[in-house]
């Protein structure tokens, strides 16, 4: 089994504010995605599946975010690629670095990037296997800012909605896959 905890103590130091949001954040990820697998039957590891939901955010220190004490300089959009980064070079198995690359949004394809021009390296960002699915959509309903509570079903939406109509509809696609 992974030790995930090893790699999130190594860049995030005990008794920060950062620490604190992050763990928190990916905790909520994790439960959820862990009590969705349950209720779906889904063939998933659940240590797979709290290791990725646990590292699906390694690379937001690397951004710069002060809302959330990030205070690196990259552009918040470039933490999932910075941490799938992160978790290849500390040897982390592929199918777990590449939920933090997929993960943001309802995914984001070549075509997202041009269109919006988004700061971040052309590609495939989307979610693909069962696993990088459901932690994208459980990290939906789950904000590192503000109360820090469960959004609704709504409010997700209503986020999805504003990035454009094709995210609204990709997570319209994970809802129908993942709703319990």
């Amino acid at each position: 089994m992974m030790d995930y905890q090893k790699i999130i103590d190594k860049y995030y130091p005990a008794g920060s504010p950062l620490r604190d949001i992050y763990m928190r954040h990916c905790r909520q990820v994790a439960d959820l995605a862990l009590d969705i697998a349950r209720c779906k039957n889904l063939d998933l590891d659940p240590a797979d599946i709290e290791a990725a939901a646990m590292l699906h955010d390694i690379g937001i220190f690397l951004t710069d975010a002060d809302g959330i004490h990030c205070h690196g300089t990259e552009p918040y959009i470039m933490h999932g690629i910075l941490g799938a980064q992160l978790l290849r070079r500390e040897g982390v198995p592929e199918h777990i670095a590449a939920v933090a690359e997929r993960h943001t949004g309802a995914g984001i394809t070549a075509a997202d990037i041009k269109a919006m021009s988004l700061p971040m390296p052309p590609g495939d960002y989307m979610p693909r296997t069962l696993l990088e699915r459901l932690v994208c959509y459980a990290d939906k309903f789950y904000s590192k800012s503000g109360d820090m509570q469960r959004k609704s079903l709504e409010r997700v939406r209503a986020s999805m909605a504003r990035i454009g109509a094709t995210t609204a509809a990709r997570f319209e696609a994970l809802h129908a896959e993942f709703d319990c």
